[in-house]
């Protein structure tokens, strides 16, 4: 039988889920920690539990995970890498591919999930957390973050072309548009365009240019927020600083402008 849930206010103690309380602890992700609970490896004050909306305490009750206690909080990290092309953002992949994981397999890190995504051709800033309320804030549409982009096309981009990506299309029955767009640099057959998006709809990108009949070459994201890619190496990684990890925040970020945190050069 579930426990009862003890009503707020007071000194009385606040209760979630078992499996949130696990994701909120920073040791693993939500869907994972009901998968260890309906695994039996979970147990509340040493009584081993399957149930992943057992109401819990986080401050007073035990818990642990294979038999071995949690601590009262772990550490929260924060993390950016450069993904590169060919990885796929997923913790496995049933096809076996490589994926964004990785890049860090040599590192004593705890449980880290990535903030968002990026597809496997596309390259860039993607940033990781064991701070499951921090990521949602950055993940949240409702907050409009905006991200930056440097997309090389197969083509040219004429004002025209430019002044219809603004404008936006519907696409599979979605309005897609870009919140700006605006030319790097040419060559004599395509172009390096600056995009920046508030929103992140799949395949946001390519699937606007190719209504347009343009192909993307590459598109590698350089910017989330105020916290740039930068000179960060492709496939290597690296923690944010306090600036950036509090830039992010939905209260400090409503008036930095984007690329205000470790501005880098145009994409070579």
């Amino acid at each position: 039988m579930r426990r009862p849930v003890p009503e707020r206010g007071g000194n009385r103690p606040v209760r979630h889920g078992l499996a949130r309380v696990l994701s909120k602890h920073g040791v693993c992700s939500r869907s994972q920690a009901t998968r260890l609970i309906a695994e039996g490896r979970v147990s509340v004050d040493g009584r081993i539990v399957r149930d992943p909306e057992w109401p819990t305490d986080a401050r007073a009750d035990r818990l642990a995970i294979d038999g071995h206690a949690l601590q009262a909080a772990v550490d929260r990290v924060y993390l950016a890498l450069n993904k590169p092309r060919g990885l796929v953002t997923s913790a496995a992949d049933e096809r076996g591919r490589s994926t964004v994981y990785a890049p860090f397999e040599a590192a004593a890190l705890p449980w880290v999930a990535p903030v968002g995504r990026l597809d496997r051709a596309s390259e860039g800033l993607l940033l990781f957390t064991n701070d499951t309320a921090w990521a949602a804030a950055i993940t949240d549409p409702r907050t409009h973050l905006d991200k930056r982009y440097h997309v090389r096309i197969d083509r040219l981009a004429d004002a025209a072309l430019l002044d219809a990506l603004r404008s936006g299309s519907d696409v599979d029955g979605e309005r897609l548009a870009l919140k700006s767009v605006e030319v790097l640099r040419s060559g004599e057959r395509n172009a390096w365009l600056d995009v920046v998006l508030d929103e992140g709809r799949n395949r946001h990108i390519r699937r606007l240019l190719a209504a347009h009949d343009v192909a993307v070459l590459r598109l590698v994201r350089v910017a989330i927020g105020p916290v740039v890619l930068g000179t960060l190496a492709k496939g290597a990684w690296r923690h944010l600083d306090p600036a950036e990890i509090a830039a992010l925040r939905p209260a400090a970020r409503a008036n930095a402008p984007a690329g205000a945190l470790r501005s880098g050069g145009h994409l070579r």
